[in-house]
């Protein structure tokens, strides 16, 4: 029987460092920007939607918190994928999810039932992309250096 470290070893030697590394990232960036691109363009064809959802919740004037919604998540995701700065915009979308979740996903204040457990679940599937973002910022910090030693994007 194959133990758990060979069948990493095995695992690993099948992948080497270098094959297909850049558009594994992207396409790994890409699903973990879904959401924020996919959420933007269904607010542009359902303007009057998006409005209501920001007034839901309590975000006044409405149509301006809806649009700087669309402009911020589409812009940083673009900017996550285009990997120009990609550590501000994944620490700008790890910022704006955590906030979000605490007025979107309030569970606690609802009665125990499955409106509850939905948004128990959501608000810590939130968690889990604030915890994505501030590893992609952090690897990509890591990777090309800290802002301002000789570096642009």
């Amino acid at each position: 029987m194959m133990s758990l470290f060979s069948l990493e070893k095995h695992l690993a030697g099948r992948f080497p460092p270098g094959i297909g590394d850049r558009r594994i990232l992207f396409i790994g960036l890409l699903a973990l920007c879904s959401a924020y691109i996919q959420g933007p363009v269904v607010k542009i064809f359902d303007f009057a939607g998006a409005i209501a959802e920001m007034a839901h919740f309590g975000l006044q004037p409405a149509p301006v918190f809806a649009i700087g919604v669309i402009v911020f998540e589409l812009s940083m995701s673009a900017l996550i994928l285009a990997g120009i700065y990609r550590w501000a915009a994944a620490t700008a979308l790890a910022v704006f999810t955590f906030a979000a979740t605490f007025i979107a996903l309030r569970f606690w204040e609802l009665p125990p039932g499955m409106e509850c457990s939905m948004a128990m679940n959501g608000f810590f599937e939130h968690l889990g992309l604030v915890g994505a973002f501030t590893l992609v910022a952090w690897h990509d910090l890591r990777e090309h250096g800290a802002p301002g030693k000789g570096r642009t994007s």
